[in-house]
């Protein structure tokens, strides 16, 4: 089922250049679109795409309309991406999935387990004791919520996730170890989204937290006793230690690394394949990549490290001086 691109502007705003009666038939890149698809353009790097695209519709920012304008219809919106993130929910809306049974026959909710009546439980779901699933949240197939966890409201958890599994906590006796029964929970916001086979720890004592509007990717890891403040989104892979706190309105690139028992603050922003050894107390974009070695080696190195830019300034002065003597 097509839609009136008119309806789209009508809809979300923005101001739209063209033909408002052009029937949408569906969403594409650009270099894949067709005359009767709609598009976007977020990143200038990709202008040249733009100038050859065939979509029919492309959202743009004001400096690419002139462009966009010149080879067919566009939507000007301040924020291009975020205006085509809303044209994906408007599209969901006019062309919903099927919509099968609210608790798949194959799940299994434990009798003590509550499970709001307008949330849905996929394919071989396990809901465990006592166990709470809020209003409009949505749990793919193959989702377990262990005993006593909480899900709030509208949150989206896809397949194969585990939340409320045991926490990684054993104490040494001799040479062998001896299990810390973890007597937490795990409590997860609302607007919450968890990528496919990604794992959440109950806590050992108190609870791992998740606040509200976290969204993270496929196969994190997210420790016991861990708390993500509201907001903040992981890439694929992140894996967090255990009673880490992190702030709110944060990211994390895939495959970045967070150590146990740090404190990150708001409004941090962490490169991929970043491995965060130490709290982070100010705001900003931090990147760290280190080449694997002894112990020993490693920690004089990085202590070396740490004097680089003093080290450098020393040599450009010296060097100066040098200069100076031989003339």
């Amino acid at each position: 089922m097509a839609l009136r691109l008119g309806t789209i502007v009508e809809a979300l705003g923005g101001e739209l250049h063209g033909d408002p009666d052009l029937q949408i038939t569906g969403l594409a890149p650009l270099e894949q679109a067709t005359t009767t698809q709609l598009s976007f353009l977020s990143n200038p790097k990709y202008q040249q795409q733009l100038a050859i695209s065939s979509a029919g519709c492309v959202i743009v920012d004001r400096a690419m309309s002139d462009i966009a304008m010149s080879r067919a219809n566009c939507i000007v919106a301040e924020q291009p991406y975020l205006y085509f993130a809303r044209v994906t929910q408007l599209w969901r809306k006019h062309h919903p999935l099927p919509v099968g049974n609210r608790i798949h026959p194959s799940a299994v909710v434990d009798p003590t387990a509550t499970v709001h009546e307008t949330a849905s439980i996929g394919p071989l779901c396990v809901i465990e004791a006592n166990a709470r699933i809020g209003a409009g949240s949505q749990l793919k197939s193959r989702v377990t919520v262990g005993a006593s966890c909480v899900i709030g409201e509208r949150c989206l958890i896809h397949p194969g996730v585990v939340i409320g599994a045991d926490g990684f906590g054993f104490a040494k006796d001799g040479a062998r170890w001896e299990k810390i029964e973890q007597l937490g929970s795990v409590r997860i916001g609302n607007d919450v989204e968890i990528g496919a086979n990604t794992c959440i720890d109950r806590g050992a004592l108190a609870d791992t937290v998740i606040e509200d509007g976290v969204k993270l990717d496929n196969l994190i890891q997210i420790g016991h006793n861990v708390h993500v403040g509201r907001n903040t989104a992981m890439a694929g892979c992140v894996g967090v230690a255990g009673s880490a706190h992190i702030g709110a309105n944060c990211t994390i690139g895939g495959s970045a690394g967070v150590l146990g028992h740090l404190t990150i603050a708001d409004n941090v922003h962490i490169s991929s394949f970043t491995l965060v050894t130490r709290s982070i107390n100010k705001p900003g974009h931090y990147t760290g990549f280190y080449p694997l070695d002894e112990n020993s080696v490693w920690e004089k190195n990085a202590a070396s490290l740490k004097q680089l830019a003093t080290l450098r300034e020393r040599l450009r002065t010296l060097e100066k001086d040098v200069k100076e003597i031989k003339k």
